[in-house]
């Protein structure tokens, strides 16, 4: 089932159709993968995190920011997560991102694994 939230719809409102298609199967992609996520939008910033907790105290682990010619998916601790297929990009201490080009790239089993890790990896569990 989709979940609907209006602030995520503002973040993407005056992006292409394409990136908003690329956004919102991200974003259905993580509730997949954790029906109870705690989803926290930012809409000066124009991103939104996903963690485990209660609202702003949540944890997050990972994040979507959309951009003109793709979708980034980013990782709060990406430089501690395992990437042996060199998905992430970035060089910050902990923050890595991957550029969401395209809904099929959301079928990458190795994209889906990485998303997995990150949603165990130093955040609470969700009760």
């Amino acid at each position: 089932m989709e979940k609907t939230n209006e602030d995520f719809e503002k973040v993407i409102a005056n992006f292409s159709i394409e990136i908003k298609v690329i956004a919102s199967t991200t974003r259905q992609l993580i509730y997949d993968l954790m029906p109870k996520v705690v989803e926290v939008v930012w809409l000066q910033q124009k991103n939104i995190g996903f963690g485990t907790g209660i609202k702003k105290n949540t944890a997050h682990f990972c994040y979507i920011m959309p951009a003109s010619k793709h979708v980034n998916l980013g990782f709060n601790y990406g430089s501690e997560l395992p990437d042996p297929h060199g998905l992430l990009e970035g060089t910050g201490k902990l923050f890595r991102h991957i550029k969401i080009k395209s809904v099929e790239q959301l079928k990458d089993k190795n994209l889906i694994e990485l998303l997995k890790f990150s949603m165990n990896h130093r955040v609470p569990k969700i009760e």
